[in-house]
């Protein structure tokens, strides 16, 4: 592996390994060949089928039939799999791995991904940099993998003790080459913000779709929704096996935060019930002004 370090620099790696060659796995290795930050890429995945549409439509040079012989030779590998899976794939791939590897993933959690990797990598955890890139699409798969994903998109890197200073420079330059613009911060305190901003948001979603559905005039009730509906619900349309996994992983953080939203409801709820229409209106001016204060840092498709 060829590192540049310093103003626009740039990460060149001989090998790169994709292990899982779906929307994220796949647009990582097509915005590695734009930026030229690895010449040879090989994909794994669990499906036969991705992986070959993935080296017909040029995403990767080579196919993999395991995780071990993917990883063999290579000194970048993304694991772009579900959380839940990532300690089953660090086990399939630890022997195989070479000691000069940079390992990352790009999973939504982070405490549990930390402990696969203790768990599973042992001393060679030091190799691996835990990130989480906020970028997506409403649809996934390797058929909507593109270059510009990460253009912009805010990447989240989560160090390790074990990690040396410099190989978490070489992770962050690898993602700023090809487009994302980088934060670090501890898996702690990754996990707790995105339970905040990301985790509960998507359950609140879900929970009051549900509700909605499940009432006698549900179906009648959604034909006269609009764009507030619209704009509320959108990410009630996740994937159902994804959001488990999350918030499964995340469960600790994600009720700390629904223990806040619930006494914040209460509030509003008391107000109400009391009639006191000054104080409703107080706390929604409160909430009205901190959404309207507020930038997004960059426009997702996805919020996980």
């Amino acid at each position: 592996m060829d590192t540049v370090i310093g103003d626009g620099a740039s990460v060149q790696f001989e090998r790169l390994a994709i292990l899982g060659v779906g929307l994220l796995g796949g647009s990582f290795a097509l915005a590695a060949r734009r930026a030229k930050l690895a010449r040879h890429i090989v994909g794994y995945s669990k499906s036969p089928t991705t992986t070959c549409t993935a080296l017909e439509r040029g995403i990767i040079d080579e196919e993999a039939d395991s995780a071990l012989r993917a990883v063999h030779g290579a000194d970048l590998v993304l694991l772009a799999v579900p959380v839940v899976s990532t300690g089953d794939l660090l086990k399939q791939l630890r022997h195989g791995l070479e000691p000069h590897a940079l390992v990352m993933d790009v999973g939504s959690t982070k405490g549990n991904v930390v402990a696969a990797a203790q768990s599973q990598l042992g001393a060679r955890q030091s190799q691996f940099v835990p990130c989480h890139p906020i970028a997506g699409k409403e649809k996934s798969g390797v058929l909507h993998a593109e270059a510009g994903l990460f253009d912009g998109k805010r990447v989240v890197v989560t160090p390790l003790e074990a990690n040396s200073d410099s190989l978490v420079d070489i992770a962050t330059q690898a993602w700023e080459s090809i487009g994302g613009v980088v934060s670090v911060m501890t898996p702690e305190e990754h996990d707790a913000a995105f339970a905040a901003v990301s985790h509960l948001p998507h359950l609140l979603a879900f929970s009051y779709v549900y509700a909605l559905s499940s009432q006698p005039q549900g179906s009648a009730y959604l034909q006269l929704a609009g764009p507030g509906f619209r704009d509320f619900s959108r990410i009630a349309g996740g994937d159902p096996h994804m959001w488990r996994d999350v918030l499964q992983a995340n469960r600790d953080e994600v009720l700390r935060q629904l223990q806040i939203y619930k006494q914040a409801l209460a509030g509003f709820e008391a107000q109400t019930r009391q009639g006191n229409w000054s104080a409703v209106e107080a706390l929604i001016r409160r909430a009205s002004q901190v959404r309207q204060g507020w930038d997004a840092p960059m426009a997702t498709d996805d919020d996980a």
